[in-house]
């Protein structure tokens, strides 16, 4: 037992996990959010890779919404529905985030007083709802300073975002062109469809996720592409002119939002560190945020139990290689191509368009686009199985559709997942 507890900034997702293993495991945790469970900006889908690798969360059946239909429409307008094989669970963030606290709360025990944090003894997460705002100290005898007191801390872990001011004490601060920015919506009423609006010049896509009792409707591009305000006015205008009036809905009543998450190129992930001596990032404070769809709550629970697992068994530093080989290397992939997914071309047209009508025209294309929404299908082998689906695509009628026939030697004009 250390001299000290865990100390984990941020009680979020990827925080409230870690702490939880590690008083499973029979540590002490401090954790620290000045807010703990809160209604957050994102869709908050879970897809069933995910649900597999952490099954509590699909018995959490009344906090999410299971989605089976989702909606594709391209840039130029092309729609296609399609069922998932999967359904998505879509949570509330807020439902989210409160089961994954209680979950940390019950793990363990403490025993000792409420004002003499570190003298405590025994396995178990105290959750201190306050805001940390200085960090001191060094590796076996961190101090963190909030408003109402000082602690004491042998290891850090931080999981309190990608902008939290606190990481640039560790990290080089996150270049404009490594974020995203998100604008949207929390809408009273119910649906079942999930949609996704790809866009001309945008560098992300629309979203509507139905949770279980609101719409979460929201925008995301590159930041630098346009203004948080410019990316406000393209949703309400899609909202007004193609969803709100012909689903029943309305923004009477509805929250805005806004929120900046990581979106890494290709060099960031290259150069990136999460771990050093006596500290470690998980989640959104790593950058842990898929680059294409900006989905980052698998990689934010993964990285948790990764980081966990390295501290339990003793070896901290070893986070990087089991984050390297289970993480970091998809993640390189998606940011590899993700400029080419948005703006390169294939068989002559967008990818984006493309991808929309072979998703309308082929079974073979639909599976694959339900394995990637379940996140069953991965980046690293994507254009392995591209290729091995084609002739089948092929066979179910695209190559009148195309204007050109398939042989065995045909070739991406330009492959979107070549790297």
């Amino acid at each position: 037992m250390p001299a000290h507890p865990i100390a984990i900034v941020g009680g979020g997702p990827a925080g409230a996990l870690a702490a939880a293993l590690l008083a499973e495991a029979g540590r002490h945790v401090l954790l620290f959010d000045e807010k703990l469970a809160w209604e957050k900006p994102c869709g908050g889908g879970i897809t069933h890779k995910v649900l597999q690798q952490y099954p509590f969360l699909a018995y959490a059946g009344s906090e999410s919404n299971p989605v089976e239909h989702c909606e594709l429409i391209s840039p130029s307008g092309q729609r296609v529905r399609f069922h998932m094989r999967h359904p998505v669970a879509i949570f509330s963030r807020l439902a989210l985030n409160g089961l994954l606290l209680a979950r940390a709360r019950r793990a363990g025990t403490c025993t000792g007083t409420g004002t003499d944090i570190d003298a405590r003894v025994g396995a178990g997460v105290d959750i201190r709802h306050e805001r940390v705002t200085r960090i001191a100290g060094t590796s076996g005898d961190w101090r963190l300073f909030t408003p109402q007191r000082e602690y004491h801390a042998s290891y850090l872990v931080m999981a309190a975002g990608a902008r939290n001011p606190l990481r640039s004490q560790f990290l080089p601060p996150i270049s404009p062109s490594d974020l995203m920015v998100t604008a949207g919506y929390f809408i009273p009423g119910r649906t079942s469809l999930m949609q996704i609006q790809f866009l001309k010049g945008i560098t992300g896509y629309i979203w509507v996720f139905p949770r279980a009792d609101h719409v979460s409707a929201g925008i995301a591009g590159k930041m630098g592409e346009t203004s948080a305000a410019e990316l406000r006015r393209m949703l309400e205008q899609w909202l007004e002119e193609h969803w709100l009036e012909q689903n029943g809905f309305s923004l009477d009543g509805a929250r805005f939002y806004s929120h900046i998450l990581p979106s890494f190129r290709a060099q960031a992930f290259e150069t990136l560190e999460v771990c050093a001596e006596g500290w470690a990032m998980i989640g959104d404070s790593a950058g842990l945020v898929d680059p294409i769809t900006g989905e980052g709550l698998y990689y934010a629970l993964r990285s948790a139990e990764l980081c966990a697992n390295a501290l339990l068994a003793g070896r901290p530093d070893e986070y990087r290689a089991l984050l390297e080989e289970e993480v970091l290397a998809e993640l390189k992939v998606a940011a590899r191509v993700s400029q080419r997914f948005y703006s390169g071309q294939i068989f002559g047209d967008s990818v984006l368009e493309k991808m929309v009508s072979l998703t309308a025209q082929s079974a073979s294309f639909r599976e694959l686009m339900s394995d990637l929404f379940a996140g069953i299908q991965g980046y690293r082998d994507l254009r392995s199985r591209l290729y091995r689906i084609l002739p089948a695509v092929m066979a179910e009628g695209l190559a009148g559709t195309m204007g050109w026939s398939w042989n065995k030697s045909a070739k991406f004009a330009t492959d979107p997942f070549a790297e």
